[in-house]
């Protein structure tokens, strides 16, 4: 079974405070060029998107310097949604390689304007265990992995080349499963970008 974990992208996706939104142009249309096509303007944080340690690493790896094989990896989902808990995570065995994904519940209130302004953030012991177990990347279904100045949480994983992927959508269908997580951003050579993040339930 396949699991879509990323947001739909339209104009209605809403974008983190001052980053551009969404933007489609006709660039071509059936009546007058005998086809269909846009043109697309967004930041390389909308919707479910990838950062890679250059969104706040100076002189940190863009994701076109990333092996695609650190996109592709054994999930584990931990259940957030009381709060992140270290002993929950240590119950999750987690191993190097993992993508890890916290289900907060957050996802319910993508489109209200309080999913950006009312998040859980990962605490800074969470990361730091995170980081000791060699994980892959970790994902939330939040806007952000801080709220606090300086970015610190992304600071702790992004310096040890753990990307993160974030606005994750459905993690409550991953409760319980063993899974393979797909997370493929688009291959720029920039500090993040939009991907489309799937996982494959174990038959």
């Amino acid at each position: 079974m396949i699991i879509d974990l990323s947001v739909h992208i339209d104009d209605r996706t809403p974008a983190y405070p001052g980053d551009p939104h969404f933007e489609a142009r006709v660039a071509g249309a059936f009546e007058h060029d005998g086809y269909e096509g846009h043109s697309i303007s967004m930041g390389t944080h909308t919707g479910t998107h990838i950062d890679a340690p250059s969104h706040m690493i100076p002189e940190g790896a863009s994701l076109n310097m990333t092996d695609i094989s650190r996109f592709v990896g054994r999930g584990r989902m931990v259940d957030a949604t009381q709060g992140f808990s270290l002993d929950s995570l240590k119950l999750a065995d987690i191993q190097a390689g993992d993508i890890v994904l916290f289900d907060t519940g957050t996802s319910a209130r993508f489109y209200d304007a309080s999913y950006f302004e009312r998040y859980p953030t990962m605490p800074p012991d969470i990361a730091e265990y995170l980081v000791g177990r060699q994980v892959s990347m970790v994902g939330l279904d939040t806007c952000s992995a801080d709220n606090t100045p300086g970015f610190p949480i992304h600071k702790i994983l992004l310096s040890r080349d753990i990307h993160i992927i974030e606005n994750l959508t459905n993690l409550a269908a991953l409760a319980h499963q063993e899974f393979r997580v797909f997370a493929l951003p688009l291959n720029l050579s920039l500090d993040g970008a939009p991907a489309r993040v799937i996982a494959e339930i174990a038959a």
